[in-house]
């Protein structure tokens, strides 16, 4: 009896999500290599290469975590076990990595009130936690998706934009160019990303893009020019592909739907039923929950 309930393992998306657990864990490791070497030593904090390599793989693990999803669904092989081995890998490498490299390179500055660096990196953590929870309450309840967005800052974009700041903000001292206080800003865009994931605006997901999506000459031109111009300024240019996507979900409520569907590459989104959505969120029975399907509310965001 318990091989029958022994949960089918789909190899490649595995494999791209241990790929994304990995990722995160060497960021730690890293992290805390450069701890160790600014408690030792008298260099300065933000020419370490440590938390170069830290923010690296955090970068990689959000690619990781971009390709595991798409692989399955491609391969039709979604399943419970990747939803939940996905959830456990995020709060690793999107959750805790983020949340100690900000720390040591900003919050723990922070002394005024006492505790309120360390404060600020919990709070994210715990709002990442919960993003995460919500997410696998909804689909474990069997209340679909539209598949055409995130509800709330999805937590790998809210990691994109911490670790890429940071790399800048590390980018800009190396140069010497004077960023002064400027760099306690990460503090404050810290949480707010920790509010955004737990909030109900709705970020594109991409997820319509696929071997079969169709655009024109000039779109995939400016696709091949904006990679390569990403890899050859890697110091600075992730910062404003992540920022311009946390941006765009706070202004998408007032862009025209003709263009949020040429921006996202997909379909009109299914409006969501609030009724289904509580339904699933305080863990509905089965009846409650066919009952919805039954009345044709079964689409939302997630």
């Amino acid at each position: 009896m318990s091989q029958e309930l022994e949960p089918r393992i789909p190899v490649l998306p595995t494999l791209m999500t241990a790929g994304n657990i990995l990722c995160g864990f060497v960021a730690i490791l890293e992290i805390f290599d450069g701890r160790h070497l600014a408690m030792t030593t008298s260099v300065d904090l933000n020419n370490y290469q440590h938390y170069h390599y830290a923010i690296v793989f955090i970068l990689l693990a959000c690619l990781f975590d971009a390709l595991d999803g798409r692989v399955a669904r491609m391969g039709g092989t979604e399943s419970p076990f990747g939803r939940e081995l996905d959830s456990l890998a995020d709060i690793v490498s999107f959750g805790v990595a983020p949340a100690l490299l900000v720390h040591d390179i900003v919050l723990k500055e922070i002394d005024t009130p006492k505790g309120l660096g360390w404060l600020i990196s919990c709070v994210y953590l715990v709002c990442g936690a919960m993003r995460l929870a919500r997410f696998n309450c909804l689909a474990a309840a069997d209340v679909k998706s539209s598949m055409k967005g995130f509800r709330g800052c999805p937590i790998p974009a809210a990691a994109g934009v911490i670790s890429s700041l940071t790399l800048l903000i590390i980018w800009l001292d190396s140069t010497e160019r004077e960023i002064g206080n400027w760099k306690y800003a990460l503090a404050g865009l810290m949480a707010l990303l920790s509010y955004l994931m737990v909030s109900n605006l709705e970020y594109p997901s991409f997820k319509a893009v696929n071997w079969r999506t169709k655009r024109s000459f000039h779109w995939v031109l400016v696709t091949i020019f904006v990679i390569a111009f990403t890899v050859m300024n890697w110091h600075w240019m992730p910062a404003v592909l992540f920022v311009s996507y946390l941006l765009y979900g706070l202004v998408r409520p007032w862009v025209s739907r003709k263009w949020r569907q040429e921006i996202e590459i997909e379909a009109e989104t299914v409006e969501i039923d609030p009724e289904a959505e509580t339904l699933a969120l305080n863990g509905a029975d089965d009846d409650s929950s066919e009952k919805q399907h039954a009345d044709g509310s079964s689409s939302v965001q997630i």
